[in-house]
């Protein structure tokens, strides 16, 4: 079993509160990083990668301010702690998120050993060209979150999908065994297409398989779906085909009328009055402009600015106010992402395509050692 608390070499503030565009009442959020025991390294019983509960993070509530201590009593201390390794992992594929902790100011640093200082000082071995697509990954996630809620609230489903609107009998004409064994077949050609990574980081995945898509965009049949490339590529049946593609898109239709009532049934009441209010989440809004901008900004400067107040917090705040329409929005989040997709073709760039895998391996190393040894 790990004490979490003393073997965190470092743990920050995270979220609104460290980009300094919390407001009053604002939950409070940390994040860190631990160095594992030798039994939890070089053991087999018990391994060590996250600590995320509210009732782990509680033994660093004595560490925040006595107003943080007073909103994490009402509302708890939410957060995560890793292990170094994966913390260094995540760092290095330029996650958004974990960044926040080597580039935060002093100011939000709750607990720093000199190991966790050391750590800090070399944060800059960890930028490279992956914030675009880790920056700009994120950002779209909120894109795609944002459209599909607007879907629901212009369009909002009022009934369950039938097996009649989608010109299935009651009954399957075609056993379910079969339609199930014939669906794996499908399934497993679809695997086939798509190359297995390995150990790429999530941001290289992210664009070879973009790459990919486009190829197969333009390069194979237009207008076929790749999920009827597939059927047919293993010698289906027209009308089998038909058949299987009508169940898979009615159980689709399921899957959406039971994602748009847990939505509606789980929505933060002061989002949901966002979004009836301006037509979208607008709070989402605001993380995918700050995302958007902050990529920008480590790929002209080298700078990962944490910190908003000073450069775009008020405009931040007022496009979560709602200053920002929908159309604008979105037509802005495309052009930047394409934006800074041709940044890191044509340049200038201020960091490198990739972080020095190598200098980051020592680094981790030294520090697991001087750990390890009690320093």
């Amino acid at each position: 079993m790990l004490d979490l608390r003393a073997q965190t070499i470092l743990l920050c503030v995270a979220g609104s509160r460290a980009q300094g565009l919390h407001r009053e009442g604002s939950d409070v959020d940390v994040r860190g990083v631990a160095v594992p025991t030798a039994a939890l390294l070089h053991g087999y019983q018990q391994r060590f990668d996250q600590a995320d509960s509210a009732e782990e993070m509680a033994v660093f509530l004595d560490l925040m301010t006595p107003l943080e201590q007073d909103l994490a009593s009402s509302t708890k201390l939410e957060g995560s702690v890793y292990s170094l390794a994966k913390y260094a992992r995540l760092c290095a594929d330029c996650n958004p998120n974990l960044l926040e902790t080597l580039f935060c100011r002093e100011e939000e640093v709750r607990l720093c050993t000199p190991l966790g200082a050391d750590l800090r000082a070399h944060r800059r071995l960890f930028l490279s060209q992956r914030a675009m697509h880790t920056y700009t990954g994120y950002a779209l996630q909120q894109l795609k979150r944002i459209r599909g809620h607007r879907h629901w609230l212009l369009s909002p489903p009022t009934e369950p999908p039938t097996r009649g609107k989608y010109g299935l009998p009651e009954r399957t004409l075609i056993p379910r065994d079969q339609l199930a064994v014939a669906q794996d077949a499908v399934l497993k050609r679809l695997d086939e297409w798509n190359p297995d990574w390995g150990p790429l980081p999530h941001s290289e995945i992210t664009r070879l398989q973009g790459q990919l898509e486009q190829f197969l965009t333009e390069v194979l049949v237009a207008g076929e779906s790749q999920w009827h490339r597939a059927a047919r590529s293993i010698g289906l049946d027209d009308n089998l085909i038909d058949v299987m593609d009508r169940e898979r898109r009615y159980r689709g239709a399921q899957r959406s009328w039971e994602q748009y009532r847990t939505w509606k049934k789980s929505r933060n009441p002061a989002r949901a009055k966002l979004e009836a209010q301006y037509g979208y989440d607008t709070k989402h809004g605001a993380h995918l402009v700050r995302l958007l901008r902050m990529g920008r900004e480590i790929l002209e400067t080298g700078e990962v600015h944490v910190w908003r107040k000073e450069r775009d917090a008020e405009e931040l705040a007022a496009i979560r106010g709602g200053t920002w329409e929908y159309e604008r929005l979105v037509e802005w989040a495309d052009r930047e992402a394409r934006a800074l997709k041709d940044l890191t073709r044509s340049g200038p760039v201020a960091v490198p395509k990739e972080p020095n895998h190598d200098a980051l391996n020592a680094l981790i190393v030294r520090l697991t050692e001087a750990s390890l040894r009690g320093g």
